[in-house]
């Protein structure tokens, strides 16, 4: 098992890293105001629950590392053989290159009620071969690149306090990125969409949802774990810690010393996806918890 301090530990000490501590510190404090059981729910989870396939282009563990949420990882390689169980949430990081027999076992992990979360080349190796007819690689790649993101669907519980009336976050497309064509809109849902993405790579669709027998699969564009963001405008510059204030989030000293360096953009962007993976995995753990209740 992973642990957190293995993941911070390990990673150079850049401006992202604490942009990410800040806004896992965030979300949670958020979420136990906003929605107190989702929050004992995501404290609940244990490292069994979440399976996170290695990339060595992304690292979704960073995020649930922010939110000191504890996890497994394994090798694209073990999946093979790798039991899974339908109460548990696959993370593939991105490229996700695996085998076609994997690609069946995960097809039937989501269909007896697991749920899949992938990142951006995943698209093409693992959620169009396993799930065809749903999303699709539109063929053009994206450049280096940050685009404007904005909320669809307000009311779905995964967007919950994830982008507010006055944010303005930006999203991160890493160089070749792949763009989401929605092929089924009937069963497709888009849950985070940016207009500049449409604009300039033809698809406007930045994160999507869909069932699949008992289970559903996330997909997001480009690399969860942000690289960089972009600070365009006054409100963009203004401290970190104005940010957590305007968020209701009181600021001790250990907030303060992970934000001194920290812009408001810096954060407001890694919040934005903090707190989605937030939702999506406490979300997860608190229907199992309900029907483990049940019977």
């Amino acid at each position: 098992m992973t642990t957190i301090s293995d993941i911070f530990d390990s990673t150079p000490n850049d401006s992202r890293q604490f942009a990410y501590q800040a806004a896992g510190k965030i979300s949670k404090s958020r979420m136990a105001q906003e929605a107190p059981l989702n929050a004992a729910a995501l404290e609940a989870v244990e490292a069994s629950d979440i399976v996170v396939v290695t990339g060595c282009y992304d690292h979704v563990e960073q995020v649930l590392g922010a939110l000191e949420v504890p996890y497994t990882t394994v090798d694209s390689r073990h999946l093979d053989n790798l039991p899974l169980r339908p109460e548990q949430l696959l993370v593939v990081n991105c490229p996700g290159e695996m085998s076609p027999v994997a690609i069946v076992r995960i097809r039937d992990f989501v269909a007896n009620g697991g749920t899949l979360f992938t990142t951006d080349w995943a698209l093409r190796h693992v959620v169009e071969p396993a799930f065809p007819g749903h999303v699709a690689y539109n063929g053009r790649s994206t450049g280096d690149d940050v685009v404007r993101i904005e909320v669809v669907d307000a009311t779905s519980p995964y967007l919950a306090g994830v982008l507010d009336a006055e944010n303005d976050p930006q999203w991160w497309l890493e160089g070749s990125s792949y763009p989401i064509t929605v092929v089924d809109p009937e069963r497709v849902r888009v849950l985070i969409r940016s207009r500049e993405l449409g604009e300039k790579y033809g698809e406007q669709a930045v994160a999507v949802v869909f069932p699949y027998g008992k289970g559903e699969v996330f997909h997001m564009i480009s690399h969860y774990y942000l690289q960089r963001t972009e600070l365009r405008n006054d409100r963009h510059q203004q401290t970190a810690a104005s940010y957590a204030t305007e968020k209701g989030v009181p600021v001790d000293s250990e907030m303060a010393a992970i934000m001194s360096n920290l812009n408001l953009g810096d954060v407001e962007s890694a919040e934005s996806s903090t707190r989605l993976f937030a939702n999506i995995v406490a979300d997860k753990k608190r229907r199992i918890m309900e029907q483990q209740q049940d019977g």
